[in-house]
């Protein structure tokens, strides 16, 4: 019998025509990795819906075979499912030592155990049945962030994570070129590889150069200075408490996240804040204005956040004053551009001088830009390409940029989520699909809102609800009282009498109908309703409400 050739499969099942919910699954005959497990936000048209998970549904089928869940680094976009993952999956989990201080915040939100959790740093490699892993320095908008290579029988896989190639990191810890170097010397057989600046041309900026325009900002301002930005970005953390110790202010910590993500770096050594300079948000009335610096969420322009309520002078303790300098350092993430714009807006009215990225250099990217895409792929020169991380219009841009350096087409997988993609030493193949897609998480409700309840939410949103209420007497099957009509975000009752007294005949009409056909049936007769109604409704208003009939027995 011919011997099976030597085959690894890599099966997205997220961050695959979308950004977020990161998650691939590496098989190699019956054992398994998982490289992260992200969340996503919801999308303008899943309302209600809190955050947006992968559907582990192959993975709990074969859960036998799941070794461990291998993290890049600590942002939710590759953690925050591990919350609901690790629920369902008792399997051990590694990453370093950041990713896994943010990630044990997160489980104890949720009551997970993180007992599970098992500490690596750059460098290092463990074995993990036939899998050999290696964790790869790599700068990103976080601290702590590896690549890893994969050291299967059928050959090595190398995933980036996020990155970008930064020259003079914050923390002095360079991206580790000469690993990369060596494994594409020894020979990749893939690399998947973050997509989401492969539309950028050029170099993303050091993230030092941030420090440059605090600076700047700190020396012209006269009163209190407050910086919005991601609570995981460490290093521009550290930039803005090395600017306030420069112009010797104090610094304020304000947000959840803020404080906990702080907390945990301070911990475990990754900023260093010299003794006093932190200072509690209630003390920032003992310092004069001047002297002040307040760190805090809100850089997305989220409702319940810190900047968002002061900007509303809605918050407890801090309120925006005519001179305070408010820097938001980030950009917005697709979809929250309203928000954040609303948000400027509304500190501007309360006086603010703000600075934020689309008139200075206030925020840098994380992720790789054209020219470091194609330092990575020159570096590591793989046999296969398969870009991750990006909407598609980012993959299909990775792919181009990789056919530019001399990849052939056939070498290069545009993959979809679910899609089961297999690699011998010699060929790639796409084979067949498993179970993926999105898990909505609404409330302590995991999975139990699906399309046809978005559907009805939709619906209720765009032409409101009518209850029809009818009393009928089971015995001769006639109306004893009613029908009455409820109406919420229909129309205004008390300005549309004559349509509502309408409305009710025409359930009597339905109603006497069904009488007269001897329909007995609720169902049937619930039907007759609908229809009845829901047609006449659309002839005089040209919308579409729900309609629910409700019959009580008497």
């Amino acid at each position: 019998m011919a011997r099976q050739p030597n085959k690894v499969q890599i099966i997205p099942l997220g961050g695959m025509g979308e950004i977020g919910k990161n998650m691939t699954v590496i098989r190699y005959g019956d054992e398994i990795i998982v490289i992260d497990s992200g969340l996503m936000f919801p999308e303008d048209d899943m309302l209600g819906i809190d955050l947006v998970i992968p559907d582990i549904s192959y993975l709990l089928d074969n859960r036998d075979l799941v070794k461990a869940i291998v993290l890049t680094h600590g942002h939710e976009d590759h953690i925050g499912a591990l919350p609901y993952v690790l629920k369902q999956l008792d399997v051990p989990v590694y990453g370093t030592r950041l990713t896994l201080g943010i990630l044990e915040g997160r489980l104890k939100e949720n009551n997970v155990s993180a007992n599970n959790l098992h500490a690596v740093k750059s460098g290092d490699q463990i074995q993990l049945g036939n899998f050999k892993i290696g964790f790869i320095r790599v700068s990103h908008s976080i601290a702590d962030a590896v690549a890893l290579s994969i050291k299967t029988p059928a050959g090595v896989i190398v995933h980036t994570g996020d990155f970008k190639l930064d020259q003079t990191p914050v923390d002095g810890k360079v991206t580790d070129f000469h690993k990369f170097a060596e494994l594409g010397d020894q020979g990749v057989l893939v690399l998947l590889a973050d997509s989401t600046n492969a539309e950028r041309p050029g170099y993303t900026q050091s993230e030092k150069s941030v420090g440059v325009t605090f600076d700047e900002t700190f020396r012209t301002a006269r009163e209190r200075i407050i910086i919005a930005s991601f609570s995981s970005n460490i290093h521009r953390i550290q930039q803005a408490i090395d600017t306030a110790c420069k112009y010797r202010r104090k610094v304020a910590i304000l947000g959840r996240s803020m404080v906990n993500v702080v907390t945990i770096a301070l911990e475990l050594g990754y900023l260093n804040v010299p003794e006093g300079v932190i200072i509690d948000v209630d003390e920032i009335n003992n310092y004069p204005a001047a002297g002040i610096v307040i760190l805090t969420t809100g850089s997305q322009g989220e409702p319940m956040s810190a900047l968002t309520k002061m900007a509303m002078s809605d918050h407890k303790k801090v309120e925006i004053v005519p001179g305070d300098t408010v820097i938001i350092s980030a950009t917005p993430i697709p979809g929250n551009e309203k928000l954040v714009s609303r948000t400027i807006d509304f500190l501007f009215r309360q006086g603010a001088e703000v600075v934020y990225e689309s008139t200075s250099g206030i925020h840098v990217s994380g992720h790789a830009s054209q020219e470091e895409l194609k330092l990575m792929h020159n570096l590591i020169r793989p046999k296969f390409f398969i870009p991750v991380h990006g909407e598609y219009r980012h993959l299909i841009k990775h792919s181009q940029l990789a056919q530019a350096l001399g990849m052939p087409k056939e070498n290069i997988f545009i993959a979809e989520n679910g899609q089961t993609l297999e690699f011998t030493a010699e060929k790639g193949t796409i084979n067949g699909k498993v179970t993926s897609g999105n898990v909505l998480v609404d409330g302590l409700g995991v999975g139990d809102v699906g399309n046809i309840v978005l559907r009805d939410r939709r619906q209720l949103s765009q032409d409101g609800i009518l209850i029809v209420v009818v009393t009928m007497d089971k015995q001769r099957g006639q109306v004893a009282a009613g029908p009455d009509i409820v109406s919420r975000g229909f129309v205004y009752v008390r300005e549309s009498e004559q349509l509502m007294d309408d409305a009710k005949e025409r359930v009597r009409q339905a109603l006497d109908k069904c009488e007269l056909n001897g329909v007995t049936e609720w169902a049937a007769i619930k039907s007759n309703v609908r229809d009845t109604l829901g047609k006449y409704l659309y002839e005089r208003t040209r919308r579409r409400p729900m309609i629910l009939p409700i019959i009580m027995e008497v």
